[in-house]
């Protein structure tokens, strides 16, 4: 364990919402547990209200009284960025980590990051979602260039995207390390009582699709998977757990061209932190049916609550679900998914994979990805002579 630290992590927080938000605020006290000292920096202004796709951008929970947050960032504002840049560059840091999920993010953290470098001691290394979108826009490889420029080295969350970011950049240390697992979400809670709070039967074949609701996320496969003869036979139900983040019309129209309303479960406001652990422990199984991805903070929330899955072979997404252990890895076909979903209750998985599922979690904890940060940073220290 490396001495006393002051590490600066950039990137959303409360009072913003979502999986980004999770993942700092969850590396913050993994770091604080450590003995570093942390400071979260993070957005009063993270997107235009034109440009984002659900309903709030913000929390109604409470502010977590464990962390130091400060709220300072405005995405859209170069003065801001210089402003944020120039002050935290006289904090001094040893580490700056900076999650980058997306190219519009580009020019906000590439500036700030060039600024905190003139300190020439703050090691800035980022955490990678994402290098190359799932919906891509013009202009994303300028920004995303822009940002990498201004980063000392990597850690890559999937192998997909350790791959991608060598069309970017060959000479820059890059390491690799899974999705931490999710353990914020509140304790497991026994599936009747879970059950009993969303109003299901006890005696209901479930199965879950959670998180914000993109279309490259596959809703609409599934939705038609549910249509098939032996699913419908069996009564399955799928329970489906998230915001809008694309037009929802296409997906209910699915729902009643199929005449699936009885076996389609909608529950489409923002689920908070609090109420995560209810989703996931009703549920048989979790299906992630994605048509393109890299990896899912879904699938680390899916192992806290020892949950099987079923997910699609894309991305860096059966790097962690190993076939027919925790679950199966299938292709993002209608046929595919449905087939796979049939196969579980046939076959009376849950019990076996359950079991596998509590030992493969002991591979992503959040110690595994501090410490890939620190060998990341004795790397960078020696390339600069420190």
């Amino acid at each position: 364990m490396p001495e006393k630290m002051k590490i600066i992590i950039i990137g959303p927080a409360h009072p913003l919402r979502g999986g980004l938000s999770s993942y700092n605020e969850r590396l913050a006290r993994e770091f604080i547990k450590e003995g570093h000292e942390v400071l979260i920096e993070t957005f009063k202004l993270q997107y235009p209200g034109i440009l984002f796709p659900g309903k709030s951008q913000y929390s109604e929970e409470k502010a977590p009284e464990d962390l130091n947050i400060n709220i300072s960032i405005n995405s859209i504002n170069p003065l801001n960025w210089i402003r944020t840049g120039n002050r935290l560059r006289k904090e001094n840091a040893d580490i700056v980590i900076c999650k980058f999920w997306l190219p519009l993010m580009g020019p906000c953290f590439g500036t700030i990051l060039r600024k905190i470098r003139k300190n020439k001691r703050s090691v800035i290394i980022s955490i990678l979602d994402n290098v190359i979108p799932h919906e891509k826009r013009p202009g994303d490889r300028l920004m995303t260039k822009y940002f990498l420029k201004a980063v000392d080295g990597f850690i890559a969350m999937s192998r997909s995207v350790l791959n991608d970011l060598e069309t970017f950049d060959t000479h820059k240390p890059k390491l690799f390390n899974p999705h931490p697992l999710y353990d914020n979400f509140g304790e497991i809670i026994p599936k009747e009582k879970a059950r009993e709070q969303l109003q299901i039967r006890s005696d209901e074949k479930i199965i879950l699709f959670f998180g914000f609701i993109r279309d490259y996320k596959g809703l609409d496969l599934l939705i038609k998977a549910m249509d098939y003869d032996r699913i419908r036979a069996m009564k399955i139900k799928l329970l489906v757990a998230g915001e809008f983040y694309t037009d929802s019309k296409p997906y209910y129209k699915l729902i009643q061209d199929g005449g699936l309303e009885n076996n389609v479960i909608m529950s489409n406001d923002f689920i908070p932190d609090s109420k995560v652990a209810r989703y996931f422990c009703s549920a048989d199984v979790v299906v992630q049916p994605y048509k393109t991805a890299t990896q899912s903070g879904v699938t680390q929330i899916a192992y806290h609550f020892n949950k099987p899955m079923i997910t699609t072979d894309v991305g860096g997404l059966a790097e962690i679900v190993p076939h027919e252990k925790v679950g199966y890895v299938i292709k993002p076909e209608v046929k595919e998914i449905s087939k796979s979903i049939v196969k579980f209750y046939e076959e009376e998985k849950e019990i076996e994979f359950t079991k596998n599922v509590i030992k493969e979690k002991e591979n992503y904890s959040w110690d595994k990805m501090t410490d890939k940060v620190y060998a990341l940073k004795e790397i960078l220290d020696k390339n600069i002579g420190v």
